[in-house]
């Protein structure tokens, strides 16, 4: 399936979650259950948003049905920033991570995210097509393969086998090893919850931060 058609699809996974969620919330609904306000008087949502207008963003449909939770949703929204401003590990490393995560967790909100910024991070669409078989592909070097190995290991519960870690360790470091397993385990649990709650995929070009990458 070429990358325009992974678009497609996941504009079509999108519309089937918004239109199967029950509709209880004075708005469109965007989740099963209702989204808080963009303009609510809450203090603690006005803080987590003013957070995210403070980055030349708007809060995504995540960040308006976490808001249910607003201090939780807060905490959320600052382990999202941390990961993506504070790692030290490579932006695209990051992103592959994150897109193959999606992918193994048959995500489709963060799929439709992270389809785009890894394109804007450096990572090709060919490499993107070609990521679920990226152990058949010559696409990917051998650090993006050892990347992927003990990415799939982490998702798929997290019992990494000895040569799986030892192949990893020749290309990372202690340090991005940490990065890289929090950001992992970080998308899994945003992966459930955007599934359990179908929260719907953004179709009007919201990003929770100013730039592309």
């Amino acid at each position: 399936m070429t990358l325009r058609n992974r678009f497609v699809l996941l504009a079509a996974l999108g519309a089937l979650l918004f239109a199967s969620a029950p509709i209880g919330a004075a708005d469109a609904p965007i989740a099963r259950i209702p989204s808080v306000s963009d303009s609510s008087t809450d203090p603690t949502v006005v803080a987590l948003f003013a957070d995210i207008r403070a980055r030349g963003g708007k809060p995504l449909n995540l960040q308006l049905v976490t808001g249910n939770a607003p201090k939780i949703g807060k905490a959320m929204l600052g382990l999202a920033y941390s990961l993506r401003f504070d790692a030290t590990t490579p932006r695209p490393t990051r992103e592959l991570a994150i897109l193959r995560t999606a992918q193994m967790m048959n995500a489709p909100y963060e799929l439709a995210q992270h389809m785009k910024l890894a394109l804007a991070c450096g990572i090709t669409a060919a490499q993107i097509d070609a990521l679920k078989n990226w152990q058949h592909s010559n696409l990917f070097d051998d650090r993006q393969r050892a990347l992927l190995g003990y990415v799939e290991a982490v998702v798929r519960g997290g019992n990494v086998d000895d040569a799986t870690f030892a192949t990893l360790q020749r290309y990372f470091d202690t340090h991005e090893i940490t990065e890289l397993t929090i950001t992992t385990g970080a998308y899994v649990s945003t992966a459930l919850f955007t599934k359990a709650l179908r929260v719907a995929p953004e179709e009007d070009g919201r990003t929770s931060v100013q730039g592309s990458c």
